[in-house]
């Protein structure tokens, strides 16, 4: 995220700059709009501070030709003691805020950091629509090679065809929510809305109001409405009560006789199975919403995946915190494929991020770290899965070749002699574990 400075005196323009770039921001500056104009888009990726009286195009026209172009993208106006009215008017333009000279330096850190928010969720809210609108974006994001990860990318790419009602379980951290995303774009139903619904989050009269009848003060539709012709995921279900579950099924049966094949449900759930036993869903409504069923591996049932994530996730925060990836010793490989991960994907994620930010001290320990993560999330810190040895050797190999890989920087014949052996074996050893050399030049 940047802060775009548009402004005519150079003075001003150095004195704005240097206070945001020592605050830690990035900052770009132009000495007059026309110029900024040619480098600010629909997508910029930050913010645009300006001043309103300007040569040429003034900071009024600037504002107008950048609400066409993007009208969320927050505009602060930097205006003297006379044009405070002008600013004003430039707020029912769609300016974001406004400044009026002199002004404390602290204010406009706030404003700043306020705009950069608000445009970060902005855009971090269309990036999910293109994803959405996109199977094969989600579907890369379904890490992992193993043969129960190979039939859920099927599983997806089957049900996505489908109208019927989904129910997705697994325990927390699985991806369920990803998952979710991933039928809905892969289907004919891309194009409309999905919309996640937190049925834990409400009080019985809010969940009611919401998922039901909306808002007749401001005109919402509600949740039920908004998702016609696309998907509704319900997360915790089973938190609904027992009434308001009577109602959902009510409109479901009358959707089914009026309007076919526009309402489409996914169900989300840690507690809820296939089977209706031990469950808090009405049978009729349970049957209704589980035509069709996706079960969620947990993490430590899903073999050399555990390694390739953890692999995949901190290459990815190396390169967000600049600090080199730790090198995974045979133990520590061993140590992460018996781990119980309770906490599965996302747990996986943090320890990697956590690894990253410990791995330039000089008493840094991925399997210290391991320990303490599974101190915190298990009651018995010795609590592991057994595994056939097969797959530990498997992901030992595949763990050795694609770090020495790394360090010697694809050279072969240095490989080969580090680990001893003959290239056709390395051949070998690389397809079986779909390691190119490409990708270490």
């Amino acid at each position: 995220m940047k802060i775009s400075i548009v402004d005519d005196e150079k003075d001003m323009r150095e004195s704005i700059t240097q206070w945001l770039t020592l605050s830690g921001y990035e900052t770009e500056s132009f000495d007059s709009a026309s110029n900024a104009l040619k480098y600010i888009g629909k997508e910029h990726p930050g913010i645009v501070i300006s001043d309103i009286k300007m040569p040429g195009m003034d900071g009024i026209e600037f504002l107008k030709k950048l609400m066409v172009k993007d009208s969320t993208l927050p505009v602060i106006l930097i205006t003297g003691h006379g044009d405070v009215a002008m600013a004003v008017e430039a707020m029912h333009l769609g300016a974001y805020d406004f400044l009026e000279k002199p002004f404390d330096p602290n204010k406009i850190l706030e404003i700043a950091k306020r705009a950069l928010h608000t445009r970060k969720l902005v855009l971090d809210n269309r990036s999910l629509r293109r994803e959405l609108s996109d199977g094969t974006v989600l579907l890369r994001k379904l890490i992992g090679s193993s043969k129960k990860m190979n039939q859920l990318r099927e599983d997806i790419l089957d049900l996505s065809r489908a109208d019927g009602h989904i129910l997705i379980n697994g325990e927390t951290g699985t991806g369920k929510n990803l998952v979710a995303q991933a039928i809905h774009a892969c289907g004919s139903r891309q194009g409309n809305n999905f919309v996640l619904f937190d049925c834990a989050a409400h009080s019985k009269e809010d969940l009611e109001r919401i998922l039901f009848k909306g808002s007749s003060s401001d005109n919402e539709k509600s949740i039920i409405e908004q998702s016609l012709g696309g998907t509704l995921c319900l997360e915790g279900i089973e938190h609904m009560q027992e009434e308001c579950q009577s109602k959902l099924l009510a409109l479901i049966n009358n959707q089914d006789n009026e309007h076919k094949g526009l309402l489409k449900i996914i169900t989300i759930s840690e507690t809820v199975t296939n089977k209706i036993d031990n469950t808090k869903i009405i049978p009729a409504l349970f049957y209704r919403l589980s035509t069709l069923n996706i079960n969620l591996s947990p993490l430590r049932n899903r073999g050399n995946d555990i390694l390739e994530l953890f692999n995949k996730f901190l290459d990815i925060y190396s390169e967000e915190y600049g600090y080199h990836p730790p090198v995974i010793t045979a133990i520590e490989a061993a140590q992460l494929l018996q781990a119980p991960w309770p906490g599965n994907v996302r747990q996986l994620i943090n320890l990697a991020e956590k690894a990253i930010l410990q791995n330039f001290k000089s008493d840094a320990s991925l399997a210290k770290l391991l320990m303490e993560e599974i101190n915190s999330k298990t009651q018995n810190s010795e609590e592991i899965y057994d595994k056939p040895l097969k797959e530990h050797v498997e992901a030992f190999e595949k763990m050795l070749i694609d770090n020495t890989m790394k360090r010697k920087r694809g050279s072969i014949t240095s490989v080969m002699k580090e680990l001893g052996l003959p290239r056709r074996t390395l051949n070998e050893k690389m397809a079986k574990y779909q390691l190119s050399r490409s990708n270490y030049l």
